[in-house]
């Protein structure tokens, strides 16, 4: 792991060429309550663009596994989320790249295509479709879940799930508790139809937090939907479907 920081935060991160040497890069931008390791590293997908001759870099968002925590609400917005991700373009010194996010990762890919465009030459998003301008369901139940003090007093199921992830992967609860409020700003229609990049809209078609990524595709000018097959929110990011139609997306729209 390295390090880099940017608005306050020591931001943690992995860049790892392939072993033909330069490739195009993917920057990968992590869903809520996981890390670089648990939504890109674990499930293959380093070794799966890797192998195909892409450079692949993710980092741990703000309040999540080894970069720096704030227990301030302002400070988990999903625009200043994405100057972190420019940032690290820019630390880099990388002008342009494919750029990937799952669930809040892929919330956070959809603000950076409209606050830094040049840098964004094509978008996944995995694991959110209209949820992006719809929201994505009550919240503050997990937020509750997080803080209690009892796992075993959860009632809520989503809840529920959310804790047992957030304790697997040893999180920082409280800045967790504190990230879900300040991360769930929706994007009006307008403006997820200025998102002008190729764009691959992944959703597994047992995921009852993303909603429809039909309904999502049709209001940008350049997306395609795809559905993850027999995939809940929590499977879906690892799936080998998934990772063989997103390489085919990337020859079809190459750097």
């Amino acid at each position: 792991m390295q390090f880099f920081s940017h608005d306050g935060f020591d931001l943690a991160f992995l860049d790892r060429q392939p072993a033909s040497g330069q490739g195009d890069p993917v920057l990968m931008i992590h869903g809520f309550a996981s890390s670089h390791y648990v939504n890109w590293v674990s499930p293959g997908w380093f070794k799966t663009l890797n192998d195909a001759g892409y450079r692949a870099i993710a980092f741990d968002n703000r309040g999540h596994g080894a970069s720096s925590k704030s227990y301030d609400e302002a400070a988990y917005t999903p625009d200043r989320m994405a100057s972190d991700a420019a940032a690290l373009l820019d630390h880099l010194g990388i002008e342009r790249a494919h750029i990937m996010g799952y669930s809040m990762g892929a919330r956070v890919s959809a603000f950076l295509a409209l606050s830094d465009p040049d840098k964004v030459a094509t978008l996944v998003f995995g694991g959110l479709g209209i949820g992006l301008v719809d929201g994505v369901g009550d919240w503050d139940p997990i937020a509750d879940a997080l803080l209690a003090e009892d796992p075993s007093t959860i009632s809520h199921a989503r809840g529920r799930s959310f804790r047992a992830f957030a304790d697997q992967t040893r999180s920082d609860r409280r800045a967790l508790a504190v990230c879900i409020v300040g991360s769930r700003a929706s994007m009006s229609e307008g403006d997820v139809a200025r998102i002008a990049q190729p764009t691959l809209i992944a959703v597994g078609t047992k995921d009852d937090i993303a909603g429809s990524p039909d309904e999502l595709a049709v209001l940008m000018p350049n997306a395609k939907a795809f559905h993850i097959d027999g995939r809940d929110h929590m499977l879906a990011v690892g799936d080998k479907t998934f990772k063989q139609r997103v390489l085919e997306f990337y020859a079809e729209n190459p750097l």
